[in-house]
């Protein structure tokens, strides 16, 4: 099944809306229409419905878990923090990380693991009202870069999403219950003075940096999706860049699109900006929660 097919195919049985994917990736009507003529000759589509052959050739790209990364101390929410870890925060009165995992149970992934850090034993309070969550430590956490908690999840990167823990998601069908290959979501974008990724034409990922403009420039947001291959490939990546000079300062994200960038074939997973909402300092969750504005 080619990539087209595929999110066809996965789009309707997830209720889900392409529009985006077609903008993004150039997917012309007469293309979906071809690719959906196919698809009912292969008997994977009937009546605009996915049948019982369809959702079984869907299963092999099934997602298979999620690990979020929970770890740091989150310095520019100070002074909410001080007393409680970032995912922990609340916006309007629901936990940041909640956002998340009820996005991700929503799309039926039910193997759930935590990394936590800082504060970690308050993470065990989630586990009251989603019993399935596993919790994993970092106990490097303190001075590292991203790839620590990566380092200590490494096992579990197959077939997984990996999510950061301080993004409040508005829109819960970005997480998807089905992939084609690995890919990282992106906001498309003509710049951005944040965190981007750059693709080719067909939606490869080819550059990851700050400050970004130009075509087919996507910023960054923190949440992936690892296949089998790419997973296990990142587990032994994440475990020598780690164990190298200077190796436990880096991003993660530096390991497949730096380090060992031509061992990886990433795609773009698009989003759009109202779709999940980044927090980033004290002043934004201000800004977003009246609740924690200062009464003068």
């Amino acid at each position: 099944m080619d990539r087209i097919s595929f999110e066809i195919l996965s789009a309707i049985a997830e209720n889900r809306d392409l529009s985006l994917d077609c903008r993004v990736f150039g997917w012309k009507q007469t293309m979906l229409d071809e690719a959906c003529a196919a698809l009912e000759r292969n008997g994977f589509l009937s009546g605009g419905a996915v049948t019982e052959a369809g959702l079984e050739a869907l299963e092999p790209y099934r997602v298979k878990r999620a690990v979020f990364i929970a770890a740091g101390f989150g310095s520019r929410m100070v002074p909410i923090t001080i007393n409680t870890p970032k995912p922990l925060v609340r916006v309007h009165g629901k936990r940041i990380i909640e956002t998340l995992i009820d996005a991700v149970l929503a799309a039926g992934i039910t193997e759930i693991f935590i990394v936590r850090g800082y504060l970690g034993e308050q993470f065990e309070l989630l586990q009251k009202k989603y019993p399935m969550i596993h919790l994993v430590d970092n106990p490097e956490y303190d001075g590292t870069g991203t790839i620590s908690s990566f380092f200590y999840a490494r096992e579990l990167l197959e077939q997984a999403y990996v999510l950061e823990s301080d993004l409040v998601v508005a829109n819960p069908k970005i997480i998807r219950k089905y992939h084609f290959s690995s890919d990282f979501m992106g906001i498309p974008m003509k710049e951005t003075d944040d965190w981007f990724l750059k693709t080719d034409a067909e939606g490869t990922i080819r550059e990851i940096g700050v400050n970004g403009a130009g075509d087919n420039l996507f910023r960054l947001i923190g949440i992936s999706y690892w296949d089998a291959d790419a997973g296990h490939r990142l587990a032994l990546d994440i475990k020598e860049a780690y164990e190298g000079p200077d190796g436990k300062m880096l991003p993660m994200s530096y390991v497949p699109f730096r380090v060992y960038r031509n061992r990886y074939q990433v795609s773009v997973m698009p989003c759009q900006e109202t779709d999940v909402i980044e927090i980033d300092s004290f002043r934004e969750l201000q800004e977003m929660d009246i609740s924690y504005q200062i009464k003068s």
